[in-house]
């Protein structure tokens, strides 16, 4: 036998070898790739309340900049909410913090989505998904066409309203409104409740990214525009008004949530 035909046994014994102990089940790895890299897992971090802690008893405001939409946090401090039909007291000291809540129809000037007055419905409509919800003292902002929220209010006489989701378990819902307006928004975070405000004109798409980013885990829309009108109460026991020039009052069904 030639020396040729033994190295070609040779060879073609080593490739068979090679074949038959190949591994079969060796995982891929997605960022094996010789020209583009798979984007990298993100990892969450543990998020904090935002604001001072204190014992005080005012409304603590954050101004901060997220993806350029500048947003104006209002955090109330030592204060329950409760949503009220009409214009507030604006003598009532008690109260730190105050801005518009559900919208009214144009048609009958009735009140834009399921609403209940401490524990009276005054209205039963499901055009909005995202819901408010203030029962016995704990407070539910979130998404759903079928809250039960809505009979447990009218049962422990607590409070609930209806407006449009912008973030849900932190994820940004999409909305088809695509004008621009100053934006309001009542969000969840971390076991904290506040008001977001952005202080440029913005989409809906844009400002509820912002509050993802953000870390919101849920937030629903507030009447917003320039002329929604509330104002909250600083520390030092100073009032700034929101939308000062626009006259309020003209509607009954106008509401707004309030934290006292």
């Amino acid at each position: 036998m030639g020396v040729a035909i033994v190295s070609a046994i040779l060879v073609i014994t080593i490739g068979i070898l090679t074949i038959v102990n190949w591994p079969k089940d060796v995982p891929e790895n997605p960022n094996g790739g010789l020209f583009e890299n798979a984007p990298e897992q993100v990892v969450h971090k543990p998020v904090s309340p935002l604001g001072t802690a204190t014992d005080a008893h005012y409304t603590e405001k954050l101004d901060t900049v997220i993806n350029d939409v500048q947003l104006s946090i209002y955090i109330p401090h030592n204060a329950k909410p409760e949503l009220t039909l009409g214009v507030p007291d604006r003598k009532d000291k008690n109260i730190i913090l105050a801005a518009q809540a559900a919208d009214i129809r144009k048609d009958n000037r009735k009140i834009l989505g399921a609403f209940v007055l401490k524990g009276e419905p005054l209205a039963w409509g499901l055009s909005k998904k995202g819901f408010c919800a203030i029962i016995e003292d704990k407070v539910t902002v979130g998404v759903s066409e079928n809250s039960p929220l809505f009979e447990e209010a009218t049962e422990k006489e607590g409070y609930f309203f209806r407006q449009f989701p912008l973030v849900d378990n932190g994820t940004l819902v999409e909305s088809d409104q695509k004008n621009k307006t100053m934006r309001k928004a009542l969000c969840s975070r971390a076991g904290q409740l506040f008001m977001a405000v952005s202080e440029t004109d913005e989409s809906m798409h844009d400002f509820a990214q912002a509050l993802v980013d953000l870390d919101v885990e849920n937030a629903i829309y507030l009447v917003g525009s320039h002329s929604s009108f509330g104002w909250y109460i600083d520390e030092a026991g100073e009032k700034t008004l929101f939308a000062p020039d626009v006259h309020r009052g003209t509607y009954k069904n106008e509401n707004y949530i309030v934290w006292k």
